[in-house]
C-alpha cells in the first residue's frame, strides 16, 4: 500500500444551494455534495468504510477549505493541484484540522466535533461510499 502525506488545505469557492454543497477544485474541476445537511449539535461519527470529508466555510459563506479524513485513495500531486487537504489518522489519534474543528479516529469510524463560533464559518461533514452519501451540519445549541 502506497503511504499517504498530510497535506494542508488551499482556500476553495464554495457554493451553498438548497440543493447541496457545491465545491470548486483549483484545477477547475468540482464537486456537489447531494442533500441539505442534517443539523447536528454535538460530534458526527461516520460509519466505517466512508469517505468522509469536512468543509469549512468562511464567514462570507463562498469560500472554505475542505479536508479528507484517511483518505487513502487519492494521490498527492491530486490533493494539491486540487487544494483539497488531507488528514491521515490511526486509531485513537485526534487531531484538529481547522481551528474550532476536530477529528479523531476510532475503530475504523471517523468522529467530527466542532465549535462553529471557533471556526467563525460554517462546519459540514460529509460522509459517502458507492451505496449513498449522508451529510451534516454542525451548529452550536441554541
Amino acid at each position: 500500500m502506497t503511504l499517504r502525506n498530510d497535506i494542508a488545505p488551499d482556500s476553495l469557492s464554495v457554493s451553498l444551494q438548497p440543493e447541496g454543497v457545491e465545491v470548486e477544485y483549483h484545477d477547475g474541476r468540482s464537486v456537489f455534495y447531494h442533500g441539505v445537511p442534517q443539523r447536528a449539535t454535538g460530534p458526527v461519527t461516520a460509519a466505517p468504510g466512508k469517505d468522509v470529508h469536512v468543509l469549512v466555510t468562511d464567514p462570507t459563506e463562498t469560500e472554505g477549505v475542505v479536508v479528507y479524513v484517511n483518505d487513502r485513495k487519492t494521490s498527492d500531486e491530486i490533493l494539491e493541484d486540487s487544494g483539497v487537504g488531507r488528514v491521515v489518522l490511526d486509531a485513537g489519534e485526534e487531531t484538529s484540522v481547522f481551528p474550532g474543528v476536530d477529528v479523531r479516529v476510532e475503530s475504523y469510524r471517523v468522529t467530527v466535533d466542532a465549535d462553529p463560533e471557533a471556526a467563525r464559518g460554517r462546519v459540514f461533514v460529509f460522509a459517502e461510499d458507492e451505496l449513498g452519501e449522508q451529510s451534516w451540519e454542525l451548529v452550536a445549541e441554541e
